[in-house]
């Protein structure tokens, strides 16, 4: 009898939410990198899949290894095929960690790596490109954790100028009057391992256009196992859902115990149709396949009738 070929690496899960791409992989305890492309930024690392190598920040929630094995391989690689040293944010008890991880490689390799860190507490903002920031926020983890919001930082005129003309606002800045404020517009929040509490009432969490949430636990008896390893259970998530305004929802970190074909079932199940339709599962390739699909059709159609084809 012949033997069984070896299992293949996972495809990359891929979700499109126009014009955002959100891509990687995610599964509870063995590996999880989720890689925003036009943002340069991958959530955790995880065993870091290729395409992630192009993301010049890496947002670290939290030190298990699923989510951190590959960190000091991303730097490597990033230095070794001349894409520019790579940068880690991560909760301040992990930056020591770290250095000292990377001080480890230099008496292993002989040589020493190009790395960059930044610690951040919690409310922490850093720039990853022109008016985007990475804001950090502390959750509830075994061990140091945070979630991140990818906020974009918007000027607008203040009320009391609309309608000015161009001659009198050109006027008041030249004579040193703040005209415009900023305003943050929260584009992606990401959660990492967490369990339920008080940072799930943020608004940036909340109003966040795309929310990337784990889902670790869903089956209904699975509430208390949940509560011990600090995740989310489907409960938890369903209240989440309904009180979030993202245009779309994914679901990251189910576990393997939970079969895809089980995880739709039971969302159908569980959410109403209206929640469902905002609602996607990373590693679920089929239906997102499917999607994207009609995303294209639709596209294409579009294109067409702008020509007049």
């Amino acid at each position: 009898m012949l033997p069984k070929e070896p299992p293949r690496r996972p495809q990359l899960g891929f979700v499109y939410v126009p014009p955002f791409r959100v891509q990687g992989l995610s599964v509870a305890g063995e590996e999880s990198c989720v890689h925003l492309p036009e943002f340069d930024v991958a959530f955790d690392i995880g065993l870091c899949p290729r395409a992630a190598l192009s993301a010049r920040f890496v947002a670290l929630t939290h030190g298990h290894m699923d989510h951190a094995a590959a960190l000091s391989y991303y730097f490597s690689q990033r230095h070794f095929q001349g894409m520019g040293e790579g940068t880690v944010l991560c909760p301040k008890p992990l930056a020591a960690p770290i250095h000292k991880l990377m001080e480890a490689w230099v008496d292993i390799e002989n040589q020493r790596t190009p790395y960059h860190v930044v610690a951040m507490e919690h409310e922490q903002e850093h720039e990853i490109k022109n008016n985007h920031v990475l804001r950090a926020f502390d959750t509830v983890h075994t061990v140091p954790s945070q979630g991140f919001v990818l906020v974009e930082k918007r000027s607008k005129l203040k009320e009391e100028f609309v309608g000015q003309p161009q001659e009198k606002l050109k006027e008041l800045r030249q004579n040193g009057t703040e005209i415009t404020r900023v305003l943050d517009v929260p584009l992606v929040c990401y959660t990492g391992d967490t369990a339920w509490g008080r940072h799930f009432d943020r608004d940036d969490v909340l109003n966040a256009r795309i929310l990337i949430t784990e889902c670790t636990f869903m089956e209904s008896g699975h509430r208390k196992r949940a509560g011990i390893g600090r995740h989310l259970h489907l409960d938890h998530v369903v209240d989440l859902i309904e009180r979030s305004n993202a245009e779309t929802i994914i679901l990251t970190h189910l576990s393997r115990r939970t079969g895809m074909n089980e995880v739709r079932r039971t969302l159908s199940q569980t959410l109403s149709d209206e929640q469902l339709a905002r609602v996607r599962v990373l590693m679920d390739n089929r239906t997102n396949r499917e999607v994207y699909e009609r995303q294209v059709t639709e596209a294409e159609a579009l294109s067409d009738g702008a020509s007049g084809t």
